[in-house]
Formats: structure tokens, C-alpha cells, sequence
């Protein structure tokens, strides 16, 4: 049976017993964004998809804007009120110095020219705005298994994860390590101010002993090899 996100969740969960303190990479972005968050401020969710943080914020914001390049994504977001548009994260169709607050998950592996996407990021902060994101690292063992599957990942998907092949997006990993997100945040005139590696066993978990196993292999592997980044960059 396919490893559905429910079951994922179920064995997160348990990890978070197991190791107490560990959250996951989606529960520190949305924390983080809750940290920064006030109301009033102008804010984008970047490649927003059919929700994501903007729901946890709820009524709370008001001028949002969700983007993202695929258009049945925004035609099936789940708050039908949010002003939406398509685009794509290498050409914003934003003025200068416009938003206080952009958030993106999932995105960063996907983007084919990461320059150009953190560029227009910083274009369209202000100066002190933020950019928050969660993103996989390049290094991990389920990236690492991507990059040599990757001609078959529109069968493989839905075969292991329940998935809609029409939602694997093709993976290119060039904003997946500290090196490269540092590299691109100070050639963009933004400050990387935080980046947290937080490790996932449950990627692998089709049975509760390969969970076992995922769980020691994490927790051997340096940082640089763990399953999410999470992010913080402040406009100069």
C-alpha cells in the first residue's frame, strides 16, 4: 500500500515521542511565520498551491496574495477569498519595495533559475521585509534517491505516496544546501539570518521496521544530510 501522508503523519508523530522537542520542518515554517507575522502587513504566499500557511493565519490577514505558476492549483485553493494570480517565482508581477512578508514551501527544488526567483524576492520586500521558506535538503537520502529515480517519477509517486502524478513537479535541487541558499540570499541583497536542518525518518516508512531503521540512519547522518531546511532571509 502507498505511504499516504496520514501514515506520514502517524510516524512523525511517534518520532516526536521518541525524540522530545523535534517538530516537523512544516510546524517550525508555520511557527516562524506566526513569529513574524502582524497584522496589517502586506504579504505573499509564493507558489501557494492549493493552500498552506495562509490558512493557519486565517482571518488574521487581509491583502494577501497567493501565486504560483500552476493554474488548476489556484483554481482549487482552499480559501476561495484569497486574491490570487499566476506567476511564476522568477518574475513577480509586484512593484518594488511592496511587501512586508513572503513565505514559500516547497518550492526552492523545484525553481530551474534560483538567482532570478531571489532576486525578485528582495526586489519586492521592503527593506527589514522577510522571507521565510521550507524546502528539502539537496542531500538527503529521499533527495538522493529522487535525482537517480527521476525519469520515473511520474509512475513512481503515485505508486509509493497516493499522489497525483500531476503533482510531481520536477525536482532540480539548486537552492537545497547552506552553501547554495547563502550564495543567493547575499547576491540578492538578502541576509540569511537562520536556516534550520531538521531530520524526517518517515520518507522510507512502508513498514514500522524500515521506520526503525530510518529512524537510527537520521540520526547518524551529519546536518547537511537532513530531509528539510527551514529558512529565514531579511532584506537588506
Amino acid at each position: 500500500m502507498p505511504l499516504s501522508l496520514d501514515k506520514q503523519n502517524a510516524y512523525r508523530k511517534r518520532y516526536s515521542h521518541m525524540r522530545p522537542g523535534w517538530q516537523p520542518a512544516t510546524a517550525v515554517y508555520e511557527s516562524l511565520i506566526r513569529d513574524r507575522f502582524r497584522p496589517g502587513m502586506r504579504v505573499v504566499d509564493l507558489g501557494c498551491g492549493r493552500g498552506g500557511a495562509l490558512e493557519q493565519l486565517g482571518a488574521t490577514v487581509s491583502g494577501a496574495l497567493g501565486l504560483d505558476p500552476d493554474v488548476a492549483s489556484l483554481k482549487e485553493h482552499r480559501m476561495p477569498e484569497l486574491l490570487r494570480a499566476a506567476a511564476a517565482a522568477e518574475a513577480l508581477p509586484l512593484p518594488d519595495a511592496s511587501i512586508d512578508l513572503v513565505f514559500s514551501s516547497w518550492v526552492l527544488e523545484h525553481l530551474p533559475d534560483p538567482t532570478k526567483a531571489f532576486r525578485e524576492v528582495a526586489r519586492i520586500l521592503v527593506r527589514g521585509g522577510v522571507f521565510i521558506f521550507v524546502t528539502p535538503g539537496g542531500h538527503s537520502p529521499p533527495a538522493l534517491v529522487n535525482r537517480a529515480l527521476r525519469p520515473f517519477q511520474s509512475r513512481l509517486v503515485p505508486l509509493m505516496y497516493g499522489r497525483d502524478a500531476t503533482d510531481a513537479f520536477p525536482m532540480v535541487y539548486r537552492a537545497n544546501a547552506r552553501r547554495q541558499i547563502g550564495s543567493l540570499a547575499r547576491e540578492s541583497g538578502l541576509r540569511l539570518v537562520r536556516l534550520d536542518h531538521i531530520e524526517d525518518p518517515t520518507y522510507f516508512a512502508f513498514h514500522p521496521a524500515l521506520f526503525r531503521i530510518n529512524v537510527a540512519l537520521v540520526r547518524a547522518l551529519p546536518d547537511g544530510m537532513a530531509e528539510h531546511l527551514v529558512g529565514v532571509c531579511v532584506r537588506s
